[in-house]
């Protein structure tokens, strides 16, 4: 697996790059050619936490982690795992028929405990209605609904949009086309 590790705001010294390239190089026992991937990992300050985000685009699936901790080292460790508990959870998921072309690049043959393995279900279904609205007002329903994110009709463009929060307290939004 090749890396691409940069720091904002901090210095990445060999030390740390070693230590990522450790333990996010543990994940190539989950990839058939791991030589093909970059993984992409950002460390940076947010407040008096180290962060540390590591994004492994591969075909067709892209495995994201982030984790904050006030010592860098434990914000790899966390992220690692992390990134690793996302495999192994959902290996029944890609191992499925339907989904098996999607996740060609991984290995899914692994052993997991049977503590890990468990079958999670779509539990609750909801119908809404798509009222155009302008992004302040979707603002506005989301913090009244308390939710983390808000589906709404964007009322300049006709197009469906996603609201939701940062980790950083600022929102984010994702447009369809």
């Amino acid at each position: 697996m090749k890396f691409n590790i940069r720091g904002q705001k901090l210095e990445v010294t060999d030390a740390i790059r070693n230590y990522i390239e450790e333990k996010i190089g543990r994940l190539e026992k989950y990839f058939e050619n791991p030589s093909e991937l970059t993984a992409n990992v950002v460390i940076k300050m947010r407040g008096r936490d180290q962060v540390v985000e590591v994004t492994i685009p591969a075909p067709r699936l892209i495995l994201r982690g982030e984790e904050a901790n006030s010592d860098l080292y434990a914000s790899i460790d966390l992220v690692s795992d992390k990134i690793e508990r996302q495999i192994r959870k959902n290996k029944t998921r890609m191992s499925s028929k339907n989904n098996r072309k999607n996740v060609d690049n991984f290995i899914i043959d692994f052993n997991i405990d049977s503590e890990d393995e468990t079958d999670t279900v779509v539990v609750k279904r909801k119908l809404i209605e798509m009222k155009p609205m302008n992004e302040e007002e979707a603002i506005l329903q989301m913090e009244l609904l308390g939710h983390e994110f808000f589906v709404y009709k964007d009322a300049e463009h006709e197009n469906i949009c996603i609201l939701y929060k940062r980790k950083d307290g600022n929102y984010g939004i994702i447009e369809t086309k």
